[in-house]
């Protein structure tokens, strides 16, 4: 990568960013130097994504100037950004599924360059810097890991003197984040800068040379992550103490089975899709169950199949030994079961209505005072909404707001709030605090803590192993649509779980901790 002479690589000057009266970035300054890896942190809604879109081109800062290699510039628009050396790598992959790794990659190159020596360029750099692709390779072939790998390379051939990565290991395993680490050490050492946005403050202690924190959108500390804990990160993150999950006793194993599935099999509906491959479990009454897994190996599958999104077999699910694979969603409710997806907009909550309408497309069926007749009671619905956010702690701008405007803890925290409020005996949550600061990600991780104490069954799908160690009494991995066997959390390991991750289930035992 391209080395500069410039002493300061990139300054921001008092730059702040106004949506009406709300202040997103708050006079921030930050120096980054070259070659430096430098964490950008904070909670959710603390200003990161703002800033890093700035320095992206696509937003524009209202106040303060931006200085790149000592001079001011405009940063306009990505391309220009792209032009200046800026590279970034999204949380949300900008793939298209149909296309080659070729074709998605000289979509964002200059359009005089010839497929071929895009080709040629890319699977040499790929292979340089350790992350091995097939430049032909379809997208929609790829796994989430190889994915990550094309929107790295389509960065590195645009040869970046800055790199922002935001959140990038968190669809990775153990032994692919480790691999990454190498990449951006490499970077590194050759000049590359790269600015690091990540809640997972471990592996920002073990990479980053340097942390800026924000809160509320200004800069309430600079540090030497090194020089640092987890909780004293988090708690300048946060500005209060952070809550410690209080342990408990685990589920027991004569407790009786809330959820069992039996030889759940189903093919992918379209060719992007994982069929799910004969898969059993079950779930105890009072316990935790974990399935750990890389996105894309069948989990949204198995949710849409467990919730009943999607029709099976009616014996392959049952729930208190009812049948209910044929059965909808609201009569899995009836039954007791809950269920939180992964995506938090868009599926478990309706962006543009209001908290209390919210409230009425899960609740409806289950609460006798929320209907008369055809009718809706919007006087009870907003009462539910009330209790929700006093119980779990939703932090909001008025008395009944769009679920878009609150951040993705808080809303994370009301989409919680309103299924396990039902009295739920099954709750099963997919991805439960992904993207989630990490005083929410705490409380969030308590609340399942204290159902499942409660007498609540819980199956949690997530892709971050900590959080599964953390609270599960059984963990089992998911790749390729295939479930391993559960064991006992306390009997295996991150690089077990890592190894059954990439789908070696039967040698993963032997792997050292």
């Amino acid at each position: 990568m391209t080395q500069t002479g410039a002493k300061h690589l990139l300054q921001l000057e008092g730059i702040s960013k106004y949506y009406g009266s709300f202040k997103a970035n708050d006079r921030i300054d930050l120096t980054i130097e070259p070659g430096q890896i430098h964490a950008l942190l904070g909670e959710n809604g603390a200003g990161k994504s703002t800033l890093v879109k700035m320095l992206y081109g696509s937003l524009q800062p209202d106040e303060g100037r931006i200085l790149w290699q000592g001079a001011p510039v405009v940063i306009g628009n990505p391309a220009e950004a792209r032009a200046l050396g800026i590279g970034m790598v999204f949380q949300h992959f900008s793939l298209f599924d149909a296309l080659t790794v070729a074709e998605n990659i000289a979509l964002a190159m200059p359009k005089d360059q010839k497929l071929s020596d895009i080709a040629r360029r890319l699977e040499a750099i790929s292979k340089e810097y350790g992350l091995p692709l097939k430049a032909g390779a379809r997208i929609h072939d790829l796994s989430v890991g190889e994915r990550q790998r094309v929107e790295i390379v389509r960065c590195l051939l645009q040869e970046p003197q800055l790199l922002i990565l935001d959140e990038p290991t968190s669809v990775l395993t153990p032994q692919e984040s480790e691999d990454l680490f190498k990449v951006l050490r490499r970077l590194s050492s050759e000049g590359t800068a790269i600015l690091y946005i990540s809640h997972k403050l471990a592996e920002v202690q073990a990479l980053c040379q340097k942390a800026t924190i924000l809160r509320h959108g200004e800069v309430v500390a600079d540090c030497v992550p090194a020089n640092e804990t987890t909780l004293s990160l988090a708690k300048m993150m946060v500005g209060d103490d952070i809550h410690e999950i209080a342990p408990r006793n685990t589920g027991s194993e004569s407790a009786e089975v809330v959820l069992e599935v039996k030889g759940l099999s189903a093919t992918g509906l379209t060719g992007f899709e994982t069929s799910l491959k004969n898969v059993n479990f079950s779930v105890r009454k009072g316990e935790i169950a974990g399935i750990a897994g890389i996105a894309g190996n069948g989990q949204s599958e198995l949710f849409a199949a467990l919730s009943g999104e999607r029709a099976t077999a009616p014996d392959m699910i049952k729930i208190d030994g009812v049948p209910v694979g044929h059965l909808s969603i609201l009569q899995r409710r009836k039954l007791g079961a809950m269920f939180v997806s992964e995506e938090r907009l868009g599926h478990a909550a309706v962006p543009e209505m209001s908290l209390s309408d919210n409230v009425v497309l899960t609740r409806h069926g289950l609460e006798k005072d929320l209907e008369t007749g055809p009718f809706i009671r919007h006087s009870t619905a907003r009462k539910i909404k009330d209790k929700i956010t006093e119980m779990f702690d939703v932090r909001k701008g008025n008395e009944d707001p769009p679920a878009m405007s609150l951040s993705g803890g808080n809303l994370q925290k009301f989409v919680l709030g309103r299924e396990v409020m039902a009295g739920a005996k099954l709750v099963i949550v997919n991805q439960p605090t992904w993207g989630v600061d990490a005083g929410s990600a705490a409380q969030l991780r308590q609340n399942l803590i204290d159902l499942a104490a409660e007498g609540a069954a819980i199956l949690v799908i997530s892709q971050d192993l900590d959080e599964l160690f953390e609270i599960s009494d059984r963990l089992a991995t998911m790749a390729e649509g295939e479930l391993s066997t559960f064991v006992p959390t306390g009997e295996t390991n991150r690089n077990e779980v890592g190894l059954k991750m990439t789908g070696v289930f039967e040698h993963a035992a032997g792997a050292n901790a």
